[in-house]
């Protein structure tokens, strides 16, 4: 248990309070398994200790080990949503936040009345792992974290492809938009994490050709009403695009380059992997997606 408490938290205090020990009996029981397995497992550092390669191998037969012990040993109440009174904290990425967040509400408001949503926006994808660690959301809805080591379970949930979107002044009697025509255009581009460059660019630089990039902003809930008042075009997901393209007098194009469909995930901690509550919560986001 002090091997998986460390590995979930990162911090030798957490893990202590995580397992019900004090901070020196955690710290000797570290020590033991230093010695008895001949590895350090756990490196210090400015954003709490690290393990090394050894103890990443051992992460998941561990975990997999104590939750089995874990549901043969102690029974779990049952959850009912229909009874229940309680705040899940939900981390989300503007995208799900536009496109998931109504349906959840809806859902839950006819159904679940008792049962309340606490949401935290994050734009790095990592920053969805960081909120796990501390333990201020349940679950995230994101794209995939660059690390997920073994204590961030993660689960495909909503996926999309790029269109095009301009306002109906500069391309009002066309059907399709080619290549020569996009790059005449002046583009906004769309990134959380304060980047330049995204993939629409790496695309182009794969022919080696250039847009224009007139703005660069990392709120996606402006893009629609920029374009529309602006000659403009900016390269955003699908279901956005038709979300305003009524309210806002937009026209969406299939981009004259092959793009990668995108995949948002839905990202928990392992410590709440069993819980009852959260095991619920998860499998309602993803019955809502499925109807997108």
């Amino acid at each position: 248990m002090a091997f998986d408490a460390l590995m979930s938290e990162r911090n030798v205090t957490r893990a202590a309070i995580q397992v019900g020990v004090s901070r020196p009996a955690m710290s000797a029981a570290l020590s033991r398994l230093r010695t008895l397995l001949g590895d350090p497992l756990f490196q210090r550092s400015a954003d709490g200790l690290l393990p090394t390669a050894r103890a990443r191998d051992l992460a998941a037969p561990i975990a997999q080990a104590l939750r089995q012990i874990e549901a043969a040993m102690v029974r779990q109440p049952a959850f009912h949503p229909e009874t229940a009174s309680l705040t899940f904290k939900l981390g989300l990425q503007d995208y799900p936040t536009l496109v998931l967040l109504p349906a959840l509400l809806e859902a839950l408001e006819k159904s679940m009345p008792g049962v309340s949503l606490n949401v935290l926006a994050f734009n790095d994808r990592d920053a969805a792992v960081d909120l796990l660690d501390a333990g201020m959301i349940d679950v995230a809805i994101g794209v995939l974290p660059g690390n997920t080591d073994g204590r961030i379970l993660t689960r495909p949930l909503l996926r999309d492809e790029f269109v095009t979107i301009v306002s109906t002044d500069p391309l009002a009697t066309r059907r399709a938009m080619d290549l020569a025509s996009y790059l005449d255009l002046q583009h906004v581009l769309v990134s959380s994490e304060g980047q330049l460059h995204g993939l629409v660019d790496q695309a182009l630089a794969q022919q080696g050709l250039k847009r224009k990039l007139a703005l660069t902003l990392p709120q996606l809930f402006a893009v629609p009403a920029v374009v529309a008042r602006t000659n403009m075009a900016a390269t955003i997901l699908k279901r956005v695009a038709l979300q305003a393209q009524a309210s806002h007098g937009l026209m969406l194009f299939a981009p004259p380059l092959a793009l990668p469909e995108i995949v948002f995930h839905l990202i928990w901690h392992r410590r709440s992997d069993s819980h009852p509550a959260q095991r619920w919560f998860r499998e309602f986001i993803a019955e809502q997606a499925v109807d997108l």
